[in-house]
């Protein structure tokens, strides 16, 4: 695993761990100046879903992983839904993606804007991610674009983005609804037809979906030969070279599924 925060000296918003037979990554989302709104803060909320997480998976290996996730979700608002306002469209929100081990198959679930790439010897990966967030996004690309980040009109405009958060003909993320994990891309494949699996935040996704390094299979190549730490390298690299604004990067990579 590798988890680095977008520059140094900032609060790194991404969460990652494992246990024996799964892997979590957590995306933490949110709005600088929200402070109002939860106390807490964007770090707090994607660690403490994604303990949450990791707990859960351990302690209860038979339920469904949509089921697991609505639970964390519900765990961590309970949490500060007294003292912070969960339900603002501004509130801190993540994307997750989760695999897990179970008896002869991997089943895994993605919701938000994470990644998991799933690597298969002989055959193409299988890829699994949302793209309802990244198709709301584009609509406010170029307005957040022309604007300074961080002046009122950009904070104004990123919460009318996330108004379309957990909302149909929206997009869905971990918040305060335990329902969005219904919503989650779920699947089960066979541990015989895997070699690896690949968790990545958005911000390490960046390596195929925005600069275009490589493809899938070429990452899983790079994690395979250098490792995680190495594939966000290259993407803080391709960051520099395009001025493009930094962000937290993160990977789980689980090697040795078929010597299972």
């Amino acid at each position: 695993m590798a988890s680095v925060a977008a520059r140094p000296g900032r609060l790194n918003e991404d969460f990652t761990g494992a246990t024996p037979t799964a892997a979590v990554v957590v995306d933490g989302a949110g709005i600088p100046g929200a402070e109002p709104t939860c106390r807490h803060g964007v770090a707090w909320y994607a660690t403490t879903l994604g303990g949450g997480l990791l707990a859960l998976l351990s302690l209860a290996p038979g339920s469904s992983l949509p089921a697991l996730l609505a639970e964390a979700i519900t765990r961590v608002t309970d949490v500060h839904r007294h003292t912070c306002d969960v339900t603002s469209p501004i509130s801190p929100s993540a994307a997750v993606a989760i695999v897990r081990v179970s008896g002869d198959g991997l089943d895994h679930l993605v919701l938000g804007d994470a990644v998991i790439v799933l690597d298969r010897p002989g055959g193409p990966p299988i890829v699994t991610t949302d793209p309802r967030e990244v198709a709301i996004g584009r609509i406010y690309e170029a307005r957040l674009a022309a604007i300074t980040p961080g002046s009122d009109e950009h904070r104004r405009l990123l919460g009318e983005l996330r108004a379309h958060r957990n909302r149909p003909g929206g997009f869905w993320v971990a918040r305060d609804d335990p329902r969005a994990a219904d919503e989650a891309v779920t699947g089960r494949h066979p541990i015989a037809d895997l070699s690896a699996a690949a968790l990545l935040s958005n911000g390490a996704g960046r390596i195929v979906d925005r600069f275009e390094l490589t493809d899938w299979p070429g990452t899983l190549a790079f994690l395979a030969s250098a490792g995680p730490g190495a594939v966000i390298d290259q993407v803080r690299q391709a960051e520099r070279r395009h001025a493009a604004e930094p962000d937290d990067a993160t990977i789980a990579y689980c090697d040795g599924l078929d010597d299972r």
